[in-house]
Parts: C-alpha cells; sequence; structure tokens
C-alpha cells in the first residue's frame, strides 16, 4: 500500500486496485464496472459520469493510514459522495449482513448436537442487529440524504440541518465487534472448522468496513455539507 503520498486523476485505476485491493468496494459502490484496462481514474469517471474529485477523495481517504481529511471534503461533490453512501448501504442491507447471517445458520446447524441453545441466541443478537442498521441507514437514505440533495440545488430547509445528524450519528459497528467476540470466546467448536474461520474473517471485514463508511460519513460528507449550508446561508443574508 502506499502511503504519505495521494493518488491522482492520472493513475490507472489498476494501479490503485493493486496497491490496495480493498478498494473494490469504493469501485462498486461509485458504479464503476471491472474491465478499464490501462484507462485512467480520470478517464474512467468521465466515461461513467463521475466526478473524479469525489472519487479520489475517498480513495486516498481510505488508503493512508495516516490520512489528514481536513480540506479533503472541499474535493467532494455531494451528488457523487450521496451516490457512494446509498450503495454502500445497499451493499450492507441486501448483501453482506444477509450473507453472514446465513454462514452463522451453516455454523450453528453444522454441529447439531449444540445448536439449539446458539442457534436462538445468534439469530436474536444478529436481527436485532439488523433491525438496528435498518434503521440508522433508513434515516440517512430518507432524511439526510435529500436534505444534502436539495443544499445542492440551491435550497435549505430551515427545520434541520447537518448538525442534528451529527448529534445522533452512531457507531453501527459496535455490535458487530460482540458478536465476533461471542464467537471467539464462548462459541464450543471442535478442532478445525473452516467455516466458523470463514464467517469469523467475513466479520472482522464488514466490521472494517462499517467503520470506515462511518468515517466517510463523518469526515467528508457531513464537512461538505456544512461549508455549503454556511454558503447557501450568506448568499441569503
Amino acid at each position: 500500500m502506499r502511503n504519505r503520498s495521494k493518488f491522482t486523476v492520472n493513475d490507472k485505476m489498476s494501479y490503485i486496485i493493486n496497491n490496495n485491493h480493498s478498494l473494490l468496494l469504493v469501485i462498486s459502490r461509485f458504479d464503476l464496472s471491472l474491465g478499464f484496462g490501462d484507462k485512467t481514474v480520470k478517464e474512467v469517471c468521465e466515461a461513467n459520469g463521475i466526478d473524479a474529485g469525489s472519487f479520489l477523495a475517498v480513495v486516498n481517504f481510505l488508503s493512508e493510514e495516516k490520512h489528514d481529511p481536513s480540506n479533503t471534503y472541499e474535493w467532494v461533490e455531494l451528488g457523487s459522495i450521496i451516490r457512494y453512501l446509498k450503495n454502500a448501504h445497499s451493499y450492507f442491507l441486501d448483501y453482506k449482513l444477509p450473507s453472514i447471517r446465513s454462514k452463522l445458520l451453516q455454523v450453528v446447524d453444522s454441529s447439531p448436537e449444540n445448536n439449539t441453545p446458539f442457534r436462538e441466541i445468534f439469530l436474536k443478537f444478529f436481527d436485532d442487529y439488523y433491525t438496528e442498521v435498518r434503521k440508522h441507514m433508513d434515516y440517512e437514505n430518507n432524511t439526510v440524504f435529500p436534505y444534502a440533495v436539495q443544499l445542492f440545488n440551491g435550497k435549505r430547509n430551515p427545520e434541520y440541518s447537518i448538525s442534528i445528524f451529527e448529534q445522533k450519528h452512531d457507531q453501527i459497528d459496535l455490535k458487530m465487534i460482540e458478536l465476533k467476540n461471542i464467537l471467539l470466546k464462548y462459541y464450543p467448536s471442535k478442532g478445525s472448522d473452516h467455516l466458523l474461520t470463514e464467517v469469523l474473517f467475513d466479520i472482522y471485514a464488514c466490521e472494517k468496513d462499517l467503520a470506515s463508511h462511518n468515517n466517510v460519513e463523518d469526515l467528508l460528507f457531513v464537512p461538505a455539507v456544512k461549508t455549503l449550508e454556511q454558503k447557501i446561508t450568506q448568499a441569503t443574508l
């Protein structure tokens, strides 16, 4: 991974992915398809109607261990970043979390001698968590993002501000950590359990992805919205 430097619009898209394969998730969340050959970031983004500055803001933010987010939000175009965030919500709610749930059930059901109590515990814990995540992301999809789109179009709802979102924006990755610890410390696995190991890898990856998602919202999206709020307010004075 390349540290202390930034990817640019002239870097080849394949070079970025080869430096940090986790950025494949960023590619898909900006609705970019694979098969871009030797095209640069600028060429790929222009061909797909994606703001290259927003794409690079997210890529550099997520790929640099000591990345300073100050002023990075200035490169963010709200339409593109909202597209990215909404696609991330769909990934978590429609694909990743259901996939982890399915694998958890496979783990428990593969050990019939001890599956009954753990099946009930895992299902309730996970389903309660999924409901919490959906509520969290539905609020953003239905309230926060439409508000930001209005701002982007030059209008401001006087009854709302992004500070309201900041105050209630909790860390939705925390219960994923709890589930991981339950499996690590208390699940009575016998010998080598490849399926249990696989689901733990998935949980670790999802936990990290959710934390990164929250950071993008807190440190890129929110400051960009605040800046736009200030500009609209000053323009109406």
